[in-house]
């Protein structure tokens, strides 16, 4: 195969999962993320890419978010949200990080291969991604030619520009409002 055969298999993956994933849901996400006075991203992997991506993105619309991990990143409390991207939704670390927001009062949010998972059990609301992930035993209903967790950590990120769509809306911003805020130190 060449590379446009695989490109056309990968959207075609990338169109299913991302059709499948709960519109309720997704609301429910975003009425967090707008009643929150802060939000903390955090995942391990391929999976913290997206979510450090989907932090800049905030910091664009002039929320306050932080990346989990970081030296600059303050305390939760319980007006906080934690944002977590976990395929498995057992990644030690970050069922740490929800344990710890649970502790304070904050409000978490899961994207998952997972729905019925340990992170899931503590949160607030569960965005489920119907992709494979490495660390799942059970997922003889989904395939990807990818390989290892890839189809999920791209859901995740095309997922997540999709709900910063639904806030630049909901916000009345647009991109060069957002853009007022980018680096101007590169």
């Amino acid at each position: 195969m060449n590379n446009r055969e695989y490109s056309a298999i990968i959207l075609s993956e990338l169109n299913r999962t991302l059709s499948d994933i709960s519109s309720e849901q997704t609301e429910k996400l975003v009425e967090l993320l707008l009643g929150s006075e802060e939000v903390f991203c955090a995942g391990a992997g391929r999976s913290g890419f997206a979510v450090k991506g989907f932090a800049m993105r905030l910091m664009h619309l002039g929320r306050n978010s932080y990346v989990v991990g970081e030296t600059c990143t303050p305390n939760i409390t319980d007006r906080g949200l934690l944002l977590i991207a976990s395929g498995s939704g057992a990644t030690r670390s970050l069922v740490n990080h929800a344990a710890k927001a649970r502790e304070v009062g904050a409000k978490i949010a899961l994207i998952t291969a997972t729905a019925d998972s340990l992170i899931a059990s503590m949160a607030d609301v569960v965005i489920k991604i119907d992709a494979v992930s490495p660390k799942v035993a059970a997922q003889d209903s989904v395939k990807s030619v990818q390989p290892m967790g890839s189809l999920f950590e791209q859901s995740v990120s095309l997922y997540l520009d999709s709900v910063v769509m639904m806030l630049m809306e909901r916000l009345e911003m647009d991109s060069s409002t957002m853009f007022g805020r980018h680096a101007n130190m590169e």
